[in-house]
């Protein structure tokens, strides 16, 4: 008696009666999956399939994953030192500018207002030079950044307000050969007004900070400085070059920018973080969307080598399903043994590759860590990708939408082997048996 036989004896010998998915449809699937030794090769693919689904979701859900941290990571850094909404002054100077940050800091939703003082300068040592931006702001404004003053390598900021020492970060302190305590000159293109023009001013300033935000560009090009010092290194006369104002979520500077607007009291432009960035995170939107896509393709190969090795394997088992056919299998019944072989590997392989994909999330910095101490290469370099460690942050959705999508397309992929498989005719089957 052959296998196919046995199980529609188990059955109960009728099987018309049968209800969906019934054990001894169940029962054929998995024993078509453990293939005997002549159907080695149907077994080897459905390995590779089982394998395709698997690395396919597990690269998507990483992918993506690394792909939100690096977003994430990115606007947390920027956003951190750049603020969500820029309050510049029309018409006049803004001289008023701490009666305008208060009445701004008042609104509900708002953090934290910083008028500054903005300007270029290179910053020299005897050991090298490299141009910088400045930033003078207070003291209390500074320690309100947390991704600067929680993040102080060397130094203080203790009594910045009333020194000339100056914050920079270590990036620049590093290529300068500096430290905290150290003395760095500053030079600015427009000083002092000569007859014989505008001379370059040139000061020597204390270190009194070293700072990593954990972004070269930034770590690199920075520098802060008490507010009234830099007033008077870019010869401002008592005024700043714009408001920086800080959120408690960024998302919401639509809902607060008229008010912003209105506690200004005095004209003003507003510029917000989606403005100032928006070519750069509309780059890595386009670029997540066709990734997403393209590694969908990953899943959809496997899925069709589904429907290879199902076609083969019902090829092969004509016999049996035309045996199970005469006693009394319903076309519908035969569909669901071949359904369930196929949608098997495509639901063992999904789960799998969700596993492997939230095990590599949840330790891909020190997977990269490895493989650079492997290869003696430095994997996603701080200069070229902006963040000194790389970031994975899973998202519900898009997880679900992926395995999913990846289940979908395992279904899909097994219809019409199964419905081949349903329509074989017993008769002709079994004629020169």
């Amino acid at each position: 008696m052959t296998a196919t036989h046995a199980a529609a004896a188990r059955a109960g010998g009728d099987t018309t009666g049968t209800r969906p998915f019934a054990p001894f449809e169940w029962m054929l699937s998995l024993r078509y999956l453990r293939a005997r030794r002549k159907e080695g090769f149907i077994s080897v693919i459905a390995g590779f399939s089982f394998l395709g689904i698997m690395l396919g979701v597990a690269t998507l859900i990483i992918v993506m994953a690394v792909m939100n941290g690096f977003r994430q990571e990115l606007l947390g850094k920027i956003l951190g030192l750049n603020g969500h909404v820029l309050v510049q002054p029309l018409e006049s100077p803004l001289t008023d500018y701490k009666a305008v940050a208060q009445r701004i800091a008042a609104l509900n939703g708002i953090r934290i207002a910083v008028p500054l003082v903005e300007g270029q300068a290179l910053a020299s040592s005897p050991f090298g030079a490299s141009g910088v931006l400045v930033r003078g702001m207070a003291e209390k404004d500074l320690r309100g950044l947390p991704s600067v003053a929680h993040n102080i390598r060397q130094g203080t900021l203790e009594n910045f307000d009333q020194g000339q020492g100056i914050a920079i970060g270590k990036r620049l302190a590093d290529q300068l050969s500096l430290r905290a305590g150290d003395n760095i000159t500053l030079v600015a293109p427009r000083g002092a007004v000569t007859p014989m023009g505008t001379s370059p001013r040139i000061k020597v300033y204390k270190i009194a900070a070293v700072f990593e935000v954990g972004m070269s560009e930034y770590d690199s090009a920075f520098v802060f400085m008490p507010l009234p010092e830099a007033q008077a290194y870019f010869n401002r006369n008592g005024d700043v070059n714009a408001i920086e104002v800080y959120l408690d979520n960024p998302d919401d500077v639509g809902e607060l920018r008229a008010a912003i607007q209105s506690a200004a009291e005095r004209p003003v432009y507003l510029v917000d973080w989606r403005v100032r960035n928006a070519t750069f995170f509309g780059a890595l939107q386009v670029e997540r969307n066709v990734m997403f896509l393209i590694l969908t393709l990953i899943v959809l190969v496997a899925a069709l080598n589904i429907v290879s090795g199902l076609i083969m394997l019902v090829k092969d088992k004509g016999h049996d399903i035309a045996i199970l056919r005469t006693m009394g299998a319903t076309q519908g019944s035969i569909m669901r043994i071949f359904f369930i072989t196929g949608a098997s590997i495509g639901v063992v392989g999904t789960l799998s590759g969700l596993l492997l994909g939230v095990i590599v999330c949840l330790n891909i910095e020190s997977i990269r860590q490895f493989i650079s101490w492997l290869t003696a290469t430095e994997l996603f370099s701080p200069e070229l990708y902006y963040l000194s460690r790389l970031p994975a942050q899973m998202n519900f959705g898009e997880t679900s939408s992926v395995v999913l999508m990846a289940m979908a397309l395992s279904f899909l992929a097994t219809l019409y082997p199964s419905w081949r498989a349903a329509r074989l005719d017993p008769v002709e089957a079994l004629r020169y048996e």
